[in-house]
């Protein structure tokens, strides 16, 4: 079948506005991201090597890749039931529930934040039985990974939604005629079926938990060493006047958000996937 264009514009328009995007994309995208590569190699790789292997700087690097390894796997799981339930089945409320489901993407992550400071914080609602049990959420780990399992968990559900909603039921409504019980349905059928798109989430979750700065923010306490995750760790750094090291602390987040980038375009392109989003 021959190439149709899908509009009419003369191609000095076209290649006017072919150029305009890459202007916007250089000036906005690559050279910030290219200035921090420099800014963090300036000094030179020893420089570069001794700020990340500084005891705080590791401190972060660990609880960074912690709180992404909690709050991943309870987003996927959360995504897949979501997206089964919302796709499988219609009952009263469902409209609501996707509603619900977006929540985080409308709410500032400052705010959501605060609600945790209000639920569990000193004067919070369940502070002072906390306190009297020893149990500590603001301020340490489990607030952290709180904030983190908010901000992030509608990516794996939002994937998955269209993308099932687009195969509909036909293969699952086969496999009851053949006797299939739900978990038989969902291991050998659908999940076959969603594994790509399902790649596809969790990787976007996991970028975002790994960048995640204003809910943890809110609720870590900025504990050097102990509560900060990398990005709150930039931040002190810069503010602390140590560009080289907060550089290359950012240069790392940087490095990871392109190998996630990367991972989610080999995804898109070996699948045909594009992307299943829609916001």
């Amino acid at each position: 079948m021959a190439y149709r264009p899908a509009t009419t514009e003369s191609a000095p328009v076209r290649w006017l506005l072919i150029g305009l995007a890459c202007v916007i994309l250089t000036l906005f995208l690559l050279l910030p991201l290219a200035a921090v590569f420099i800014e963090a190699f300036r000094r030179g790789w020893e420089v570069f090597s001794a700020s990340l292997e500084e005891e705080a700087a590791l401190s972060a690097i660990k609880l960074t890749l912690l709180a992404a390894a909690i709050s991943v796997p309870l987003n996927t799981i959360f995504g897949l039931a979501a997206a089964w339930l919302v796709t499988k089945f219609r009952f009263k409320g469902r409209s609501f529930l996707l509603s619900l489901v977006d929540l985080p993407f409308a709410v500032s992550p400052v705010i959501a934040g605060l609600v945790f400071v209000l639920m569990f914080g000193a004067k919070g609602w369940f502070g002072p039985w906390l306190q009297e049990n020893d149990i500590r959420i603001i301020f340490a780990l489990p607030g952290i990974i709180l904030a983190t399992v908010f901000v992030t968990f509608p990516f794996v559900a939002r994937e998955l939604i269209p993308l099932m909603e687009s195969q509909g039921n036909d293969q699952e409504e086969a496999a009851v005629t053949l006797g299939a019980r739900g978990w038989q349905i969902f291991r050998h059928v659908t999940l076959p079926n969603i594994k790509w798109g399902l790649l596809y989430g969790v990787l976007l979750c996991n970028a975002r938990a790994m960048g995640e700065f204003g809910a943890v923010s809110v609720v870590s306490g900025h504990i050097r060493g102990k509560t900060n995750t990398l990005p709150l760790h930039v931040e002190v750094l810069y503010n602390e006047y140590q560009f080289s090291a907060a550089f290359a602390c950012a240069a790392l987040l940087a490095l990871l958000a392109l190998v996630t980038l990367g991972l989610k375009t080999a995804v898109a392109h070996f699948t045909g996937h594009g992307s299943s989003r829609r916001h």
